[in-house]
């Protein structure tokens, strides 16, 4: 692997680790021309997943956007890197069996399993995306999205039936993209 400080293509694997449920392996380089030091990920390579946009148009599916929005709701929450890239994981291979057939995905879709996968992480970070997600425009829209994360949440310690989740089932799972995918 090219080295990305100096462009050597000698390096040796010091370190491998399998993320994501065996789908992918972490591996950690270093280059023995310059002593540098890098991270690689393998993945399988499988037709591309593409992203329906509200307007219909189809864009690959770019993990990095995924992150991005991760990163930007999780911003100055005690959330590690490492945590951040297994959710990435997760929602990209629930994307890809759940649309398996078409191998396309609503962008709603997507927007949903951030949703959720954020509400069983962190409420801040919860709020922060579905905020920008769901296109706030007043201070009442945050309070009434905060008053529902309260009422799921005294629902939950009062012994309810636990759906617990943003807009019916955060921890439920596979649901949501079930709806969306053709």
């Amino acid at each position: 692997m090219r080295c990305p400080h100096c462009s050597s293509m000698d390096d040796r694997v010091t370190d491998s680790r399998t993320l994501a449920n065996g789908e992918s392996i972490r591996r950690r380089r270093e280059c023995l021309a310059c002593g540098f030091r890098f991270t690689s990920y393998e993945r399988i390579e499988e037709k591309p997943l593409l992203v329906v946009k509200r307007d219909g148009r189809r864009e690959p599916f770019e993990r990095v956007k995924l992150e991005r929005g991760l990163q930007r709701a999780l911003e100055k929450r005690p959330v590690s890197q490492l945590s951040i890239e297994n959710i990435v994981n997760e929602i990209e291979d629930e994307a890809a069996i759940t649309c398996k057939g078409s191998n396309e995905i609503p962008s709603a879709a997507l927007g949903e399993m951030m949703l959720h996968k954020l509400y069983a992480m962190d409420k801040v970070a919860y709020i922060r995306f579905a905020s920008v997600y769901r296109k706030f425009e007043t201070m009442d829209e945050f309070v009434r999205e905060i008053e529902r994360l309260e009422t799921r949440r005294d629902f939950a310690v009062s012994g309810g039936a636990g759906n617990g989740g943003a807009e019916g089932g955060a921890e439920g799972g596979m649901g949501i993209a079930e709806t969306y995918c053709p």
